[in-house]
Formats: C-alpha cells, sequence, structure tokens
C-alpha cells in the first residue's frame, strides 16, 4: 500500500475509535445515573415540605416498605408504628400499586388502635411517587359512617332520660303555685326545683357531649398530648369532692408517657372516673390514680375501696344511662352518661376502656391507648 494513505487512513481510525470511547463513557454514566436515582434514599425534592403540611394522613415508603417520611394525621390515626404499615390492608393496596404502576384509589374499614372497638372509615389512594417510593395519601370519612347512627341515639335517649326531670319541674311549679301562701312550702319547693332544673341541664350538656364524641369529629385536629398533665388536671378537678367526703387522691406509676389526641377529651374522663370513685367511696378511704407504659401501651388505672360492682352489671357499666345504684344516682344527680362518655373517649383516641370490681373490696377503671409513636427520621439527604 502508498504509504501516503496510512496517515489518514490512522487519522480516521483514531477518530473512530476515539467516537466509540466517547459513546461507551456517556452510555456508562447515564446507565450509572439511572442507579443512582433508583437506589438513592433521597425523597424527591419538595415532598418533605409537602407531606408535613398536610391535615390528612400522608406516608411515603421505600421498597422494602419502610417509612421514610409521615405526617402528623397519620400518625395520629395509628397508621404507622417503628417506621412501618400498621394495617395489613394498607401493606396489600401498596404492594398492588408497586406491581401494577397503577394509581389506586378505594375506602378502607380499619381498626383505629391496637386494641378496642373503634373504627376508621378511611378515603386511601396510593399511586407511585418517582422510580422508587409508594405515597399513600388517606382522608378520614368516619364521621359521615356514623352520623345517621348517632342522629337516631340522640333522639332516642333525649325523648327517654328527659321527661323525668322535665315532669318533676312542671309538678314542682304547680306544686310552688298552690303553696303560694305556705312560706316553708315555697322555700321547700323552690329548692327542689331548683336541684332538677340543674339535674336537667346536666343531663342536656352530656348528653351533648356523649353525641359530639359519637360523631368521630372530636379527634378533627389531635396533638401530642402529657398523660402527667391529664392526670394533675382531673385530680385538682375533684379535690374539693374528694375533700368534702374524706376521702384521699393519691397519684403515681410512670411519668413522662404521651399520647394523640385531645387534652381536654381526655381530662373529662379521667375527671368522670374520678368523680365516680369519690361517689361511692366511704370517708377516710383512699383513691388511687396511676399511669403505666409499657409495650407501647398507655394505662391510667383508678383504682377505689368503695361498695364494689355486682358481677352481673359489669358488662353493662358503660352503656348510656345504666345505673348501678339509681337511687343514690338520683341523690347525687348522676345521669349515667359519665361512664359511656369515657367509652367513647378511650375509643375516639384509638384505645378502650376495662373494669375490675369485687363486692365490698372497690373498683379498678382503666383507660387504655397507644403510646405516641415518635416520627420516624427522614433517610435522605436534606432538600
Amino acid at each position: 500500500m502508498d504509504s501516503g494513505w496510512l496517515v489518514p487512513l490512522s487519522l480516521v481510525f483514531g477518530v473512530i475509535v476515539g467516537a466509540g470511547m466517547v459513546a461507551i463513557i456517556v452510555a456508562a454514566a447515564q446507565r450509572g445515573q439511572r442507579a443512582v436515582d433508583v437506589v438513592s434514599s433521597a425523597v424527591p425534592d419538595g415532598i418533605d415540605q409537602v407531606i408535613d403540611a398536610l391535615e390528612s394522613a400522608g406516608v411515603v415508603l421505600d421498597p422494602s416498605n419502610n417509612v421514610v417520611k409521615v405526617s402528623p394525621g397519620a400518625l395520629a390515626f395509628g397508621l404507622v408504628s417503628h417506621q412501618s404499615l400498621v394495617h395489613p390492608e394498607l401493606v396489600k393496596l401498596v404492594d398492588r400499586v408497586r406491581r401494577s404502576g397503577e394509581s389506586i384509589t378505594e375506602e378502607v374499614h380499619l381498626a383505629r388502635g391496637p386494641f378496642g372497638d373503634a373504627n376508621l372509615y378511611l378515603f386511601v389512594r396510593v399511586a407511585r411517587l418517582g422510580a422508587r417510593y409508594i405515597l399513600l395519601l388517606a382522608e378520614d370519612r368516619t364521621e359521615a359512617y356514623r352520623l345517621d347512627d348517632v342522629r337516631r341515639d340522640f333522639v332516642a335517649n333525649i325523648s327517654h332520660e328527659l321527661k323525668t326531670p322535665i315532669g318533676a319541674v312542671s309538678l314542682l311549679a304547680e306544686a310552688l303555685s298552690f303553696a303560694a301562701d305556705d312560706a316553708d312550702q315555697v322555700r321547700k319547693f323552690a329548692k327542689r326545683l331548683t336541684k332538677e332544673s340543674e339535674r336537667l341541664s346536666r343531663i342536656t350538656q352530656e348528653i351533648i357531649e356523649l353525641s359530639r364524641l359519637q360523631a368521630a369529629d372530636a379527634l378533627a385536629k389531635p396533638e401530642l398530648v402529657a398523660i402527667d398533665h391529664v392526670v394533675a388536671l382531673a385530680i385538682d378537678q375533684n379535690h374539693v369532692a374528694a375533700d368534702a367526703s374524706a376521702v384521699q387522691l393519691v397519684s403515681g406509676g410512670d411519668a413522662g408517657a404521651t399520647v394523640y389526641g385531645d387534652e381536654s377529651l381526655l381530662v373529662v374522663a379521667l375527671h368522670n372516673l374520678i368523680a365516680n370513685a369519690i361517689q361511692y367511696s366511704p370517708g377516710k378511704s383512699r383513691i388511687g390514680i396511676g399511669v403505666s407504659n409499657v409495650d407501647g401501651i398507655v394505662e391510667i388505672a383508678v383504682t377505689d375501696q368503695g361498695v364494689g360492682i355486682p358481677e352481673d352489671d359489669l358488662d353493662r357499666v358503660f352503656e348510656r344511662f345504666f345505673r348501678i345504684d339509681p337511687a343514690r344516682s338520683r341523690n347525687t344527680g348522676g345521669s349515667g352518661l359519665g361512664l359511656s362518655i369515657v367509652k367513647h373517649v378511650a375509643h375516639n383516641h384509638g384505645g378502650d376502656v376495662r373494669v375490675w370490681s369485687q363486692l365490698g373490696s372497690g373498683s379498678t377503671f382503666t383507660i387504655r391507648l397507644p403510646e405516641a409513636a415518635p416520627a420516624p427520621a427522614t433517610t435522605g439527604e436534606d432538600t
């Protein structure tokens, strides 16, 4: 071959080889970037801020179904614990989206907490979030399912229970008019009339409170609640009644427990338990209020040394308007709604309430609530 062609052929061959090497390097870099995108633990830009701003429940999961980001609403509903989804129903939805790649929108029926009978009805949407993550959004629809039942219960309860004090007020007013010339009778009937009107007002207020609890909107904005503060407030509200009955209130147990919920409602529930204990305790006895925090369950127990509850009545004490001793309830103005309110407060917080009692030895009522789970730390880089 003519040596004059060697130089141009060498140059052409060098250009071809160089271009091939550049193409190989670029392709390798692109594949490497795609691999980084898949295995990177960083949540896509802006997702952290969006999840933090959500009022509804929002959860971001990685390919192993570990929760890498969660909104306060999801924690309050008890959907996440120990960086995992609690409910198998939600895990199945996430797995379906991961396999198909298509978004899913469904209504699901879930237990509100790890124990108790309260339920959640959630409108859930699950979708892919980039190449790696799954986004789950849940909106609470529980109130819509309960509203009809609440209305029926309210009408039935109010018509049954209010007729007695209303009838008493009517009769006393009539008797008062006939005894207008007898000052002693007027004072007697006026005192009875005041007592019945106060009872009527108390029953009405408790029916309204119970209906609000059953409507499932009581925890529209759950917050972190310190149980120590709840116990302190409830004891303070009952000190006057305890002193009047010569009953000592003693508190103790594990300190620092927290739950998600409404502090004022939890105070009402514990106040009702302490007030009941005072009502049924003899003078110079003790009432203990103890807190236990074990294995993610916060228990608040109220123990008295009172008359106790018959075994046949233990299953009914949380029914609306049920009274163990109707005569005592009439004398003290009890409505029979206090323990029912306690039950619904516990259920709305994802927990339950239990009772142990023995005649002549006293009773122990225990509110059990799921401990507030800490928010999982985001595993990705800060955005």
